[in-house]
């Protein structure tokens, strides 16, 4: 995996989350240790299963090669367990990034291939972008001066 300089906006990962009202432990169980579990399980009413690859699964760090791979492994599915993908209310790939103030500007971008394979599968691409953290220091003195004024 290639390294990178944290102090820049970089892609983290892709996350499947999979929402049903069947039980989606069989579909994980499938996949088996090509996934990384993040939560298998139900709340509520709703059945809810968040997945990452396995490293020896993801080979490019990438996130059109994340769904892709993640493409192929529920095309691959045994015909009980795609039935419960097929089935499922929600089906999302979850690109993950962590912004940071450089580079000004940043992009990734998907093949239509990837674009394609994900609407065969009939799920959704979302992006979730997490901010920079403020140093602790910085917060501090934003919260003390917050309650100075409060006092006030």
């Amino acid at each position: 995996m290639p390294t990178r300089d944290d102090s820049e906006t970089h892609f983290i990962n892709v996350d499947l989350d999979i929402y049903s009202k069947s039980d989606l432990e069989p579909l994980v169980a499938a996949l088996g240790e090509r996934v990384y579990v993040l939560y298998v399980g139900r709340l509520r009413r709703t059945y809810e299963a968040h997945l990452e690859l396995a490293f020896s699964a993801a080979r490019s760090h990438n996130a059109d090669a994340y769904i892709r791979r993640f493409a192929t492994l529920i095309a691959a599915l045994p015909k009980a367990q795609r039935e419960l993908w097929d089935t499922a209310k929600s089906r999302e790939f979850s690109i993950a990034v962590h912004a940071q103030m450089q580079p000004f500007s940043w992009e990734t971008v998907l093949s239509a291939e990837t674009v394609a394979a994900a609407a065969r599968l009939k799920a959704r691409i979302g992006f979730t972008v997490y901010v920079p953290e403020a140093p602790r220091t910085v917060a501090k003195k934003k919260r003390a001066s917050a309650r100075r004024q409060k006092a006030l």
